[in-house]
């Protein structure tokens, strides 16, 4: 209190910041639910727009060194993108009882694909078996099967209630569900996707009331489970020390982590141009789709990957008051099982691009090539924006029980 007595005009600078804190709070809260629609449309269609800008500049030397065309990769990607915003403002206006009606016929349908990936159909790339191929058209089921399980978990645990507040009500049956097609994917040896399904599960216990000791116990069977998986598949212990040690050579497992770095740090705060990566000359692997960031710092500087970083806040805010304004249960879990997804895996991809993480692939949402994964997340954006039509905001439940009315999970 001395300093600010001291100093003319420290006092009220502090009150004008708190007040704009409250001002701002009070905007995320109680501002228009439409802000939230075209905040979400606005961030999803400018990281889409530039994910197919990157895949252009980032695929075009493997295109053409694979003997096809430049625009190959990249008129994929913008097909798939077109499907995709249509499918987002499509699923945007079907009513939010339809989801919920419909949760376990899209989880069962997302298992069945699952299945298929152990049938002739499944095809291995890359070392993982999650793929399925029908008519030359090739698909990953597992990026549906968030989008099933993020729908179910919210259905079940809303259903539930405040009976998910005993931890033998919260895991079942939510546990079966998310552990069926959890253990498919990793018996497929995706171990990237199986962590997003743990990140999703722990945002719907959390949105619905789980006690909190809960997940301490989860945690340790997480990171017990996790270093068992790591320890029986050596190309993962390779590059979990190839992540904690050392330089690496062309042949190490830490290769691509290295010069992903590289990319970055040649960018500066500029960029090189758009166009005018070097490393994206089979320096850096997958540059299209995984390492898609590092050539963004490399072209766009460090300018491009904050507006990328902006982009990803933008959507999240923008979740996030569907979650404080929601009186639906389900539209809570819903809302937050999708922006966990979404962010969860643009931290992973961006953390192991800038060496945070050690090498794990999952693609960078709306922006690495990728049709089933890019069709996937302008979907779950699709049912989120479905939301943004609710009744005016209730109060925030709190973790404490309170009497329930009986229309408050009705959409």
């Amino acid at each position: 209190m001395t300093q600010l007595q001291d100093r003319p005009g420290a006092a009220e600078s502090v009150t004008r910041s708190r007040g704009g804190l409250r001002r701002f709070w009070r905007t995320l809260v109680d501002g228009p639910l439409v802000h939230s629609y075209y905040a979400l449309a606005g961030s999803v269609l400018l990281l889409t727009g530039i994910g197919i800008m990157m895949v252009l500049s980032a695929s075009a030397v493997e295109s053409i060194s694979a003997q096809e065309s430049a625009y190959s990769y990249f008129m994929k990607q913008a097909t798939y993108a077109g499907l995709g915003v249509v499918l987002m403002f499509g699923l945007s206006f079907v009513p939010t009882s339809w989801y919920r009606r419909g949760a376990t016929g899209l989880l069962v349908l997302a298992v069945l694909l699952l299945l298929l990936v152990f049938t002739p159909l499944g095809q291995e790339i890359n070392g993982n078996r999650n793929w399925i191929v029908v008519g030359g058209q090739s698909f990953q089921p597992s990026e549906a099967a968030k989008l099933a399980v993020s729908v179910w978990l919210a259905m079940v645990l809303a259903r539930q209630g405040d009976a998910v507040r005993d931890w033998r009500q919260a895991l079942w049956p939510s546990a079966l569900g998310i552990g069926v097609p959890a253990l498919m994917v990793v018996l497929g040896d995706d171990v990237g996707t199986a962590l997003v399904f743990a990140l999703i599960y722990a945002a719907a216990l959390f949105f619905a009331g789980a006690p909190l000791r809960l997940f301490a116990v989860a945690a340790a069977g997480a990171v017990t489970l996790g270093a068992v998986a790591i320890a029986a598949a050596p190309h993962r212990v390779d590059r979990i020390t190839g992540w904690l040690f050392g330089e690496c050579g062309a042949t190490d497992a830490c290769y691509q982590a290295d010069q992903g770095l590289n990319a970055l740090a040649s960018g500066g705060w500029w960029g090189v141009g758009l166009g005018q990566s070097r490393l994206k000359y089979n320096y850096v692997p997958e540059a299209h789709n995984d390492y898609i960031f590092s050539i963004i710092g490399e072209e766009l500087g460090l300018l491009g990957t904050v507006l990328i970083l902006a982009l990803f806040a933008v959507m999240t805010l923008a979740m996030a008051r569907i979650i404080l304004r929601a009186r639906s249960r389900f539209v809570r879990i819903a809302t937050a099982c999708v922006v966990t997804w979404l962010v969860g895996q643009a931290f992973i991809n961006i953390g192991m691009v800038t060496g945070v993480l050690p090498v794990i692939g999952v693609p960078l949402p709306f922006i690495s090539y990728g049709g089933s994964s890019l069709l996937m997340s302008l979907a779950a954006v699709g049912v989120v924006m479905s939301f943004t039509r609710l009744p005016r905001r209730i109060p925030v439940p709190s973790r404490t029980p309170r009497p329930r009315t009986p229309n408050e999970d009705r959409a």
